[in-house]
Formats: structure tokens, sequence, C-alpha cells
């Protein structure tokens, strides 16, 4: 059986686009394996519902193997667990009403389990995290250096890098790289060359644009809600 990878991201308490996902993994073929990469907070709306259902997943749902975001972060932080701490970056960039309609939006029993989530998953040769491994914050995008995308995947040591900070689809190659280093010691200076394998970034979307990853085969199908209903008829596998 084909072993799937289902990565989605930014669903700010909407509990019904949840549920449309569920039902397109249902009726997907393969062993699918559910990854959610932050962001399932945020301000607009209540998140209640939503939380309860990932900590308390219906009959027949995909069990969701869930990291903290951007938001998760600052809500823990402006909450008092990380320290002293607040919740400076969205306050900075979207105000204090921003700052109390997050707060606001999640009830405090759920903070606990939003505190012991992960900061990322390493599976396989592949990072699954929700800015990069520098930073929860982070935003890698199309338009990134190639030499930052480098560091962020050698930091990992892993050779893909799912990644959703920038809530777009991509898939970049980095291909034929090589690091030249300098080395100098007491036997003197010296040049040392590696070879890297060939690796890659993914952005896997954000809301109801998600990405299916078939391990096997190492296939990024780039979705949208209700995409999978309608490619039954064509034979999609």
């Amino acid at each position: 059986m084909i072993e799937r990878w289902a990565l989605l991201s930014g669903l700010m308490g909407d509990l019904e686009t949840y549920e449309l996902i569920q039902k397109d993994l249902k009726n997907t073929r393969g062993d699918i394996t559910l990854f959610v990469l932050g962001d399932v907070v945020g301000p607009d709306k209540n998140c209640d519902a939503l939380l309860n259902r990932l900590v308390n997943p219906h009959r027949g749902d995909l069990k969701p193997h869930c990291i903290y975001g951007w938001w998760e972060e600052q809500l823990l932080a402006e909450s008092g667990y990380r320290g002293e701490r607040k919740a400076d970056a969205l306050r900075l960039n979207k105000g204090d009403d921003a700052v109390n309609a997050l707060m606001n939006a999640v009830d405090p029993y759920y903070l606990g389990w939003i505190s012991s989530l992960q900061f990322g998953f390493v599976e396989l040769d592949c990072g699954l995290i929700h800015g990069s491994s520098k930073d929860v914050g982070d935003i890698l995008t199309m338009q990134t250096p190639p030499l930052t995308l480098l560091d962020r995947i050698t930091r990992l040591n892993v050779n893909r890098l799912f990644t959703a900070r920038s809530k777009q689809q991509f898939h970049l190659e980095l291909t034929d790289a090589v690091v030249d280093s300098k080395v100098k010691d007491l036997n003197g200076k010296r040049n040392q060359e590696h070879t890297l394998p060939k690796r890659a970034v993914i952005g896997i979307g954000a809301g109801a644009n998600y990405t299916l990853y078939d391990v096997g085969s190492d296939k990024t199908h780039f979705l949208t809600v209700g995409d999978v209903t309608k490619s039954r008829g064509r034979g999609f596998a």
C-alpha cells in the first residue's frame, strides 16, 4: 500500500475546513499519516471547537500529529508559557487589539495541550516544521536565496524540508550543491569540498490548500479541498 503524508497548516480555528480535509483524505488511497504544522489558532474566530477536535478526534478521523506554529507561539508567550516573553511580534505587527482577540479566541483549558506540542518532526530524511529550523516565524519562499535554504536544511541534517509559514505551495530542488571550506591547523591551510545530495524545500500551503507527499516515490501533490473528490473519476491515486 502506498505510504502517504498529508500536511496542512493555517486553519486558525476553521473546523469546517478541517472536516472537509478529513473527508478528502478518507477518499484518498494509501496508508496516510496526517501532520498539522501549526497555526491551528488565530484571532479571527473562536478556536475551541477545532482544538477539541484535534485533541479528541472523532471515530474515523485520521489522527492528527501536531506541532506549534507562529500563532501558537504568540499565544503561549502572552499567556506566560515562555517565561517573561510576551507576544511582542504580534503586538508590533497588528497591535494590542489583535493580541486581545487571540487571547479571547482560545479557552485557557487548551493551553496545556498547546504548550506540549513540539517545534517540529524529523521523519525518515524529512524535516516537518512550521517556519524553519532557525525559527518558528522564519518565512521560506521561492524567492529565498539558495544558500539560506541550504542552511535551514543542513541544520536538521535532512534532505527534505516541509514548511508552512509562508502559506504558499511550492517545491524547490537544490541540486549539484557543493560546499567549499577552508581549514587552517598546525599542518597549514587546505581546502575541502563537500558534494551534497539533492535536497528540497516544500511549502505545504495553508487553510484549504494542503499537500500530499508519497514517501516511496518522493512525489508531492498540491491540493485544495475538494480536489480528491473531483479527481476520483480520473483515477487519482
